[in-house]
């Protein structure tokens, strides 16, 4: 099922992406008064084709869907009779023609802004920005962070939830900068807390970031009790159940399921015996923990998971809401935020200061769909405001083949007052499609990686 839904939200956001990119192209077009002669989603072989509007424009659906085209009418490409040169896309002014370029990652952007607005008007649940106890030795723990400590303010600024906490400091991070915390604790007392993140280290942001600074979202003590076992896993093969509680694992008692948790991952293949409390008589059972790749290191999993006091995640939770008005600000604010963090990411990776395993493709893509859709209505739709983000930045890069370089060209011809040579044309397609080759493939790797590292 879990499979099914993964493939199910990656192709409807990618369906719903490609069509408002191109329909951004498509509007520009047809307000600039060029004749639109197709609006593909995906390319190759056509499966579905539909004829409408007062120019016949063909509405295709393709048999590759990692990406669109629309197709203008235009001289470079094929005949035009001589009335409908007006309506040609190479006659058009060239600010004309930047507009109808620009709209593509203009709607993408647009699509964000509303995705935002609509999250931000009828409420966002989230997690209250309460912080675990930091791991010795950490930035966090040298700090002085306390354990249910929850931070108020970020350099002056509130924040309400931990998903804010976690943006604004891994911002902060990457500019290697300095955040000043204001927090209060389960007495209602105010400190201030000084997180020196000049040496963050931003190689390695495709973990948890946040977490090397030893900064992780506070959970309550979970007692070690079996909520779920995962069917076919270790701990259904070795008896497991539902409600049974863990009291010693190689005799050595275990306190909460954290505890019992540390302890499988530190067997990866190697045999444990848990002593185990179920319907009020005691069980021994001996299993050994799956071995899995994480971040580099062996450890082990049994494909179990704790039982869980709904109540106590409620009073962890908070929901966001603002009028539309003010949602109407913040979902602007957050689109230009976070479309400008991703060219300085983009920038730090093309220099060196950031790991090309950040890159993400479209296995990386479809998997953060299927989990985003798994948890929700909220966690989907903000996940589509983030890729629109993504996608609408990508295509403005001064890459040939993108939006992007035929903008780049546009400017040159600004400045130097003629079109650029056919020839510099393509020169520039053969670059860009090389580049464009690279990037795909070294996305593509760090999906794989990704999956056999777990």
């Amino acid at each position: 099922m879990s499979l099914l839904v993964t493939v199910v939200a990656f192709v409807v956001a990618l369906g719903v992406l490609i069509v408002i990119h191109e329909y951004g192209h498509f509007i520009a077009a047809r307000l600039c008064g060029v004749k639109v002669l197709r609006f593909s989603v995906g390319f190759g072989k056509p499966l579905w084709v539909r004829s409408a509007g007062r120019d016949r424009t063909e509405w295709v659906i393709a048999a590759l869907p990692l990406g669109g085209y629309l197709k203008m009418l235009d001289e470079r490409e094929g005949p035009v009779s001589q009335e409908e040169l007006p309506r040609s896309f190479g006659r058009q002014s060239v600010w004309r023609r930047i507009a109808i370029v620009a709209a593509g990652p203009a709607a993408n952007f647009a699509l964000a802004v509303i995705l935002y607005w609509l999250l931000f008007v009828n409420g966002v649940q989230e997690a209250k920005p309460i912080v675990a106890a930091p791991e010795a030795g950490t930035v966090a723990a040298a700090s002085g962070l306390q354990r249910g400590e929850t931070v108020l303010k970020i350099n002056g600024e509130p924040v309400h939830s931990w998903q804010e906490v976690r943006w604004r400091l891994l911002r902060t991070a990457v500019e290697r900068d300095v955040a000043r915390l204001e927090v209060i604790d389960e007495r209602r007392n105010i400190s201030f807390r000084t997180l020196d993140l000049g040496g963050f280290d931003m190689q390695g942001l495709e973990g948890d970031p946040l977490a090397r600074i030893g900064l992780k979202l506070y959970r309550p003590v979970v007692r070690p009790v079996i909520g779920r076992v995962v069917p076919g896993g270790v701990a259904e093969r070795a008896g497991l159940r539902a409600g049974d509680e863990i009291l010693t694992i190689e005799r050595n008692p275990v306190r909460d399921w954290e505890q019992f948790v540390l302890a499988v991952r530190a067997h990866p293949a190697a045999p444990i015996v848990l002593g185990l409390r179920r319907g009020g008589q005691d069980v021994v059972i001996e299993l050994a923990p799956e071995p899995v790749e994480s971040r580099g290191t062996r450890i082990g999993r049994i494909g179990a998971a704790p039982k869980i006091d709904p109540q106590d995640q409620r009073d962890l939770l908070i929901t966001i809401r603002y009028d539309p008005l003010t949602s109407a600000r913040l979902a602007l604010v957050r689109t230009w935020d976070t479309a400008a963090f991703s060219l300085r990411m983009l920038g730090k990776m093309v220099v060196g200061e950031i790991s090309w395993k950040n890159l993400s493709g479209p296995v990386t893509i479809a998997d953060y769909a299927g989990q985003s859709a798994q948890l929700g209505t909220s966690a989907y739709l903000s996940f589509l405001a983030l890729i629109s983000i993504s996608l609408g930045v990508l295509n403005l890069l001064p890459i040939p083949l993108l939006d992007g370089g035929h903008l780049m060209y546009y400017m040159v011809e600004i400045l130097k007052g003629s079109p650029v040579s056919e020839r510099v044309v393509e020169l520039g397609q053969r670059v860009g499609l090389t580049v464009l080759l690279f990037l795909m493939a070294f996305a593509f790797y760090n999906d794989i990686n990704r999956l056999l590292s777990g």
